[in-house]
């Protein structure tokens, strides 16, 4: 065993992962490069490390540590060296030498305990001083929450995003409720906190091991679309993470119900077991859904005569269902509005817009999303918000809570009518606050197609309405002529009816390219990606989307973002990179936000770059183009739709995804110029008709599949959905 020590003089590679690291550090006898998993560490720091020499074969000769501590610097070389490394942001070389010469051996003991004297050099203010405090006891606390926390087994990555968390109440929190770390800690799941609570000394059979199972299981179950779990499957669920039975769960159920964080509603004697948050917010979706159904009577005839006019206006006859449409959103508080592709949804909206502006009326429009926005908006000529802008996010608020939204029953949205489009995006979270901002007396028009795949979030909220039979639903089916033209909209409404469609090219914008094996399907696509597409249709390659069933596997999302950026957006000296979760970041890269982060600030700049608008708040499904890249303040800029700019930590990172390709599920109320879908084999729970369905309306002017005709032909057949569990129907036909 060999012993070394010195100052890191420059840190070459660090993987926030594991912690391994690669570092030059600068001894007394000459520099030498140090490797081994370091928990957190600075340059301008002076590392005691024990370990071994050894010649890596494309390196050359390293010191790999076996141990090692941080010597805090004593004198004053060794201060001033650490406070001119760059590990106090703000802190260059002539400014530290001023601190040493001003306090000498003393300037840690004052930037400690005084650190208002810091101002008392030049150059520093009294805010910089207060900031240079922070940060120097930030670092000293960071260094000793790492050291305990990497006895408990925990990563460098969550080890940081822990201490950000909590700060010094973690150590409380690891000793006597170390399950939390599973429910706020993005990551770190089930399992994870119990190899943690078992080095805590918890005990396997324990009550509060049971009861934290329970919620974990319902908590993942809402990831996965549940707003319930039946007792059985739940109590199936939680035995599986624990290893017992589902009997024994069951018995400690009553337990967190009488704590109140359950809740059980019996439906046709199956019991449904519910996490008390979304227990409420589903009874009350329902009760304001029903309080917000009231009649509007017109005089007879009267509405009938609008139309007329509308249509004469126009030069536009409406089918009887349209006419239907119109009339119930004219005369009912609650109207759903919902058909297939070219079925007249715009046009429909388009009307009612104009009856409604001939009663003089307030009109509201809104989406799930920035781009069903946008395009609600170039359809109406009336401006379009998302719905989070609509409601006005408001930060510091944890998701799941509805008060993150400055737009609530006591600060209502002011409006007569409220028009909402691509309501199958919308999730049992969004809808309680929207419609806790919607007073009985304001229209609510939901418009959307039930066919598509349900909102990435919890619930089932379109269909559930829809099946509740609780309000006028209005279903468009007639295909109209600018839309009879286009097999993307034949093939869609061919698929949504389980008849299979015709492959043969013979036609504008419905393409399928025969592959066997994933070595020609990849071929095929980057091809059709990068050449051939942008050449047929007049756009970038950033323009057209890849969609694929799965995450996993060479068709997946994961492997396919890797190669896609190799050819879409090569490394380049040019362009500054950074390693994330998933894989490299670069500058220049299609990237989408995976998580709901209502916190996140964004600005909108002119062409002069001053902000002309600011707001809060970037949300699951969001796709921007990555900016810049900086390394010295260790943020990385992306530019969302609609021109917003944000700024991520390298701490936010995990909430970003390379989006080359992704998941159809995730292209939900997205349109795009083309879509591309490698389709070559899959499990039949993600390879289904409604997801093929999605697939094929998300392209606006050309469709392109990519392998097996037989693949195509079995999601057609495939009836089969993933089965969700949610209750707003059995609470809107009870009437509660």
């Amino acid at each position: 065993m060999a012993h070394l020590e010195g100052y890191v003089s420059h840190i070459r590679f660090h993987n926030e992962e594991n912690g391994y690291t690669v570092m030059d550090i600068e001894t007394t006898h000459g520099d030498e490069v140090l490797v081994g998993n370091f928990h957190y560490i600075n340059e301008g720091e002076y590392i005691c490390a024990e370990g071994e020499y050894v010649d890596h074969p494309a390196h050359g000769p390293q010191y790999r540590m076996t141990s090692y501590t941080v010597k805090e610097p004593e004198d004053k070389a060794a201060m001033e060296r650490y406070l001119a490394s760059g590990a106090i942001k703000g802190m260059g070389a002539a400014l530290a030498a001023r601190v040493i010469k001003k306090f000498k051996g003393n300037t840690f003991d004052i930037i400690e305990s005084e650190p208002e004297r810091l101002a008392e050099v030049k150059g520093i203010s009294l805010k910089k001083a207060m900031d240079i405090a922070v940060q120097f006891q930030e670092k000293q606390e960071m260094r000793h929450a790492m050291m305990f926390l990497s006895e408990y087994g925990i990563t460098s990555r969550f080890a940081v995003r822990i201490f950000e968390e909590y700060g010094s109440k973690m150590y409380d929190i690891l000793k006597t409720n170390p399950y939390k770390l599973a429910e706020d800690i993005t990551g770190i799941g089930f399992r994870a906190a119990d190899a943690i609570a078992a080095k805590a000394g918890i005990a396997p059979d324990s009550d509060f091991r049971v009861c934290a199972a329970i919620l974990y299981a319902l908590q993942q179950a809402s990831l996965s679309g549940h707003v319930y779990l039946p007792k059985d499957v739940l109590c199936r669920s939680a035995g599986q993470l624990l290893s017992m039975s589902p009997e024994f769960i069951e018995d400690h159920l009553m337990e967190l119900v009488l704590d109140k964080k359950l809740m059980i509603r019996t439906v046709n004697e199956e019991e449904h077991v519910y996490l008390s948050s979304y227990y409420f917010m589903e009874l009350n979706t329902s009760r304001m859904l029903l309080n917000l159904d009231l009649e509007f009577p017109m005089e007879k005839g009267a509405y009938g005569k609008r139309i007329s006019e509308l249509e004469e206006s126009m030069d536009f006859q409406l089918d009887l269902l349209q006419k239907q449409a119109v009339e119930e959103a004219l005369t009912k508080g609650v109207v759903v509005v919902t058909g297939g592709p070219g079925t007249g949804k715009t046009t429909t909206i388009n009307l009612m817009i104009r009856c409604f502006e001939m009663e003089h009326m307030d009109i509201v429009l809104a989406a799930p999303t920035g781009r069903a926005a946008k395009r609600m908006t170039e359809a109406t000529g009336y401006e379009a918000k998302t719905i989070h802008r609509l409601l006005e996010v408001s930060g510091g608020i944890e998701e799941g809570s509805s008060s993150h939204f400055e737009k609530n029953e006591e600060n209502p949205i002011e409006a007569d009518v409220v028009i909402l489009d691509e309501m199958s995006m919308v999730d049992i979270h969004l809808m309680y606050s929207l419609l806790k901002a919607i007073v009985p007396g304001t229209r609510l028009i939901l418009v959307g197609d039930s066919n598509q795949l349900p909102s990435v979030g919890p619930g089932n909220v379109l269909k559930d309405i829809i099946d509740s039979e609780a309000f006028s639903v209005v279903r468009l089916s007639k295909i109209y002529r600018q839309a009879e033209s286009s097999h993307i909209v034949l093939n869609a409404h061919k698929i949504n009816a389980g008849e299979l469609i015709t492959l043969n090219n013979k036609n504008k914008d419905f393409f399928f390219f025969e592959k066997q094996d994933v070595r020609s399907v990849m071929g095929a696509l980057i091809y059709l990606v990068k050449t051939k597409l942008p050449e047929y249709i007049g756009t970038s390659p950033f323009e057209i989307q890849v969609l694929t069933p799965m995450r996993k596997g060479e068709l997946g999302v994961e492997h396919l973002n890797e190669v896609l950026q190799y050819y879409l957006n090569p490394a380049s000296e040019s362009k500054k990179e950074k390693e994330g979760r998933t894989g490299v970041f670069r500058e220049g890269d299609k990237v989408m936000q995976v998580k709901n982060n209502y916190k996140l600030e964004w600005k909108i700049t002119n062409a002069k770059g001053f902000s002309v608008e600011e707001g809060l708040g970037v949300f699951n499904g969001d796709m921007g183009v990555i900016k810049q890249i900086n390394t010295y303040s260790e943020r990385i800029t992306v530019v969302f739709d609609e021109n917003r700019e944000v700024e991520y930590p390298y701490s936010n990172l995990d909430e970003l995804e390379l989006a080359y390709a992704i998941t159809i599920h995730k292209s939900q109320g997205s349109e795009y110029p083309a879509v591309v879908l490698p389709l070559l084999s899959g499990p039949p729970i993600l390879c289904n008709r409604n997801l093929l369905y999605t697939a094929i309306t998300r392209a606006q002017k050309c469709a392109a599949i990519v392998g097996k005709q037989s693949m195509v032909e079995q999601m057609i057949h495939n009836e089969t959905e993933q089965k969700r569990y949610s209750g707003l129907n059995e609470c809107l036909k009870d009437g509660i």
